[in-house]
């Protein structure tokens, strides 16, 4: 990091009626798509390794992803692969604009082979290119801070890939479910473990795709209801092993930032795996927060609405948070008091933690009306944050959902292909 810290329809079942309202918003999903976020943001500002254990939000979110796509892809793959990348594409652009825009004005331009590599700011099939080092010594940025603000562009290139890619996987899937299922997890074992390499970009994108394709696979498994199946004991006993394996190969083969399962490819698989098979084993169905959370509603349902937004442009706020602590040093009071600036000093990681929210407030004002048009509706500067309102009971009938299918195609107000699948770094997350 920068600054003083370390550096639409689902085809209705046979018999049942095709028309009606969607079925109801599950929350349950929507709470843990937040927190994911909200996670990302705590680790990006204070840089926990152990966070990482805590809630691997992004096999979570990864996972989360799987599933509603697997429930989109009950219409014509065609149209929802169309969807599905309009709606990741539009807010890169956008954010691909500003950061290339920022970049060209400080002097930078891309080196041979640089310009054709450009294109992956349209479609992020691969790495974009971005300098190491902008601007000059002393500026309003740090020097580093193109790579900080590119970090989250590896998830939206493995997501990209995903959505290419699942029309096949969930075929494969619902043929061979536990092979297809494990496969990635066997990939992970020789890619992401130093047996086999391959190198340069494509070795990234391959070891991101190991990684989390278990968590994507396995929110197949959680649309299809293949989860509710099995029996609680069978899942808690993959679940616990999974997990402890993915402990035990962390403690035995730490990455450079020690325990920090984002540098350790295999523990990271394994423990992401065995967390999300808890959570979407239990799943309940929640068409509003539960009394604990009941306040939560309003947040919640900002983050779910503008998801790829906060992804994108929280690591710009917390770029741009560092300028704006650093004048608290040209107060008389705290320059001169050794005191105030010692406490400054030790409580700066907090202060940003403070500072970036109102910056991600503004940021989702500016730019978070690119997801509205990504998604074909109006744009609005604020998205409505109201929570969402079950169907009535005197609506045209519902098709009963399938198993799984309230947990989770419905996370998104009943929208097959809600912007915040991106559930929405490479600062990973």
């Amino acid at each position: 990091m920068t600054g003083r810290r370390a550096a639409a329809r689902t085809p209705a079942p046979e018999g049942t009626a095709s028309r009606g309202p969607g079925p109801a918003r599950d929350r349950y999903l929507d709470l843990l798509r937040a927190v994911a976020l909200l996670r990302v943001v705590v680790y990006h500002t204070f840089n926990w390794a152990w966070l990482t254990f805590v809630f691997p939000s992004m096999g979570v979110m990864f996972a989360l992803a799987g599933s509603l796509m697997a429930r989109s892809l009950g219409r014509p793959a065609l149209g929802v692969v169309r969807s599905r990348v309009r709606r990741l594409l539009l807010p890169l652009w956008l954010y691909g604009a500003v950061l290339l825009t920022v970049l060209f004005a400080q002097g930078w331009r891309p080196g041979s082979g640089g310009w054709l590599r450009l294109a992956c700011w349209l479609f992020p099939v691969g790495s974009p290119p971005y300098p190491e080092s902008a601007g000059s010594e002393g500026g309003l940025l740090e020097q580093g801070w193109a790579v900080e603000a590119a970090g989250p562009l590896w998830y939206l290139r493995a997501y990209l890939w995903f959505v290419l890619l699942s029309p096949l996987l969930l075929r494969a899937f619902r043929r061979l479910p536990w092979a297809v299922l494990a496969a990635p997890m066997v990939l992970t074992a020789v890619v992401g473990t130093g047996v086999a390499a391959v190198p340069g970009e494509a070795g990234e994108a391959v070891v991101d795709f190991a990684v989390y394709g278990s968590c994507w696979v396995l929110g197949f498994a959680h649309h299809d209801g293949l989860l509710r199946r099995l029996p609680a004991w069978a899942v808690a006993t993959v679940s616990a092993t999974a997990a402890g394996a993915g402990f035990w190969w962390a403690s035995g083969h730490p990455g450079e930032d020690g325990w920090d399962l984002n540098g350790i490819p295999l523990a990271q698989a394994l423990w992401s795996f065995g967390f999300c098979l808890a959570l979407l084993r239990v799943s309940p169905s929640w068409e509003r927060l539960p009394r604990p959370v009941a306040r939560l509603e309003r947040p919640v349902t900002l983050a779910n609405s503008r998801a790829v937004t906060l992804y994108l442009w929280h690591q710009p706020a917390l770029i741009a948070a560092v300028p704006l602590l650093d004048l608290m040093w040209r107060i008389p009071a705290v320059e001169d008091s050794a005191w105030l600036s010692e406490a400054a000093e030790s409580s700066y990681d907090v202060l940003m933690f403070l500072a970036v929210w109102p910056l991600v407030a503004l940021l989702i004002a500016v730019f978070g009306w690119a997801e509205d048009a990504a998604a074909r509706r109006r744009p609005r500067l604020w998205p409505r944050t109201a929570p969402p309102k079950p169907p009535k009971s005197h609506d045209a009938p519902t098709a009963p959902a399938t198993p799984g299918t309230s947990a989770s195609g419905a996370a998104q107000g009943g929208s097959a292909d809600h912007p915040a699948a991106l559930t929405a770094p490479r600062t990973p997350g």
